[in-house]
């Protein structure tokens, strides 16, 4: 089932819960995100930015890759641009396949933003591609950007970018940071501000950055208003913890099991998450009601 991202986001945003969109740069990762999904019968996204493509993902392999996997899947699948910047390649990716395409253009002005964001729109939604679009400006971790408030997304300000851009879905700048924070630390969000957002929108918004924040702000960002949440470097941190294991185990262990321990261990935290952001069992039919006839 491979979707537009709004059809899973506009029911997200009905019904107070939240989508994960996990960046996956193989095989094994699209795999270990869709099935933990199907097990858990919950939609998901896959996630792909333009550094990840230019440096491993090359996107002409990897969409026909996941279009198959996700039209065999038993619950939607979409499969969404992160942080698309270059005209030429958001249209690329719109050529190639992709049911959604984040433009980020929160590093400029607000007029420049829209104008950007609007173009993209246009191109897209020709295509019955889903747009997303960043106000305010969620920045690096290493950098402390999460604590810039001025870096925070306005709701009035944001409400007017929605209505001239015409995008579906907006990703906020609430307090969380893209990378790995400070060991131990847990940032602190602007629920408030995120409430208000929600209020004033009324549609599906998103958090970057969901890596490191901790299972208590991400289940509250959703209670406020979360519909869509980006994780990447958790997910990297979770294939990766479990190679080292499997190789400490076994210093002998082969390519070949090195790949199945990784995909395990990445489709654990992916399945874990998706409970933790309320998306399980929303693609659940239900029990097979056996009537007996006399």
């Amino acid at each position: 089932m491979y979707v537009a991202m709004n059809d899973l986001l506009q029911d997200a945003h009905k019904n107070n819960y939240a989508v994960m969109a996990v960046n996956s740069i193989n095989m094994e990762m699209v795999r270990a995100v869709i099935s933990a999904a199907e097990e858990e019968r919950s939609p998901i996204i896959i996630n792909i930015g333009p550094g990840q493509m230019k440096k491993h993902a090359d996107p002409e392999i990897m969409v026909p890759m996941i279009k198959k996997l996700a039209h065999h899947a038993k619950v939607p699948v979409a499969l969404n641009l992160d942080h698309g910047s270059d005209l030429d390649f958001i249209i690329k990716c719109i050529q190639l396949g992709f049911s959604s395409v984040m433009i980020d253009a929160s590093s400029f002005e607000f007029e420049e933003n829209i104008k950007r964001c609007s173009i993209i729109s246009a191109l897209a939604h020709a295509h019955n591609i889903t747009v997303e679009g960043e106000l305010g400006h969620v920045g690096q971790a290493n950098a402390g950007d999460n604590h810039q408030i001025d870096l925070y997304t306005n709701p009035e300000q944001a409400k007017e970018f929605v209505e001239r851009t015409g995008i579906d879905a907006l990703a906020v700048a609430i307090g969380t940071a893209h990378g790995n924070y400070p060991k131990e630390f847990i940032p602190k969000l602007d629920f408030e501000r995120l409430a208000l957002l929600k209020k004033t929108l009324d549609m599906p918004l998103v958090l970057h950055g969901g890596s490191g924040s901790g299972p208590e702000n991400i289940k509250k960002a959703v209670a406020n208003g979360i519909n869509k949440i980006n994780v990447c470097t958790d997910a990297f941190t979770a294939g990766k913890t479990a190679m080292v294991k499997a190789m400490e185990a076994n210093p002998n262990i082969d390519y070949l099991d090195l790949n199945i321990a990784a995909e395990v261990g990445m489709k654990q935290f992916v399945r874990d998450y998706i409970q933790l952001i309320g998306s399980k069992d929303r693609y659940y039919y239900g029990e097979v009601m056996v009537v007996e006839h006399e």
